[in-house]
């Protein structure tokens, strides 16, 4: 996928974050990031992206077009070994996700994909996963 604008700057708050990242996982974080704006672009049912925090978390929001549910970043704050994509535990991605991607990702119950932090990110899944997102509400109308 080849991202035709840049993602937005962070505001204040969200950076204030990403510059809290142990500096083991940051390019795991801004990788993730830059995938979701990546993404969100190409999928004309998205419109704008908002980036917020919940729960001290990086957000990504179809607050226009409701056209998905939340995704969240984190990780590990202990170990820092590892960091994390969060989904509502209420919808049924993680599921739909194992059945596709059971062999290549890591799947914490049913709101988490866990990815090593010391590892190159498996971005074709990825993108596939972050997708199902940003149109999950949508998908799900139809």
């Amino acid at each position: 996928m080849n991202i035709s604008i840049p993602p937005p700057p962070p505001k204040p708050d969200t950076l204030a974050v990403l510059e809290s990242c142990p500096p083991t996982i940051r390019n795991q974080i801004d990788t993730l990031r830059n995938l979701i704006f990546e993404i969100a672009v190409s999928l004309p049912c998205v419109s704008k992206l908002t980036e917020t925090l919940k729960w001290g978390q990086l957000s990504y929001l179809t607050n226009e077009t409701k056209s998905g549910t939340t995704i969240r970043l984190g990780w590990d704050t202990k170990t820092f070994n590892s960091v994390s994509l969060f989904v509502h535990c209420q919808t049924t991605l993680v599921a739909e996700w194992q059945t596709l991607f059971g062999d290549e990702l890591t799947f914490i119950n049913n709101r988490e994909i866990r990815l090593p932090a010391q590892a190159p990110l498996p971005v074709k899944p990825l993108e596939q996963c972050i997708s199902m997102a940003l149109t999950y509400h949508s998908r799900k109308s139809k």
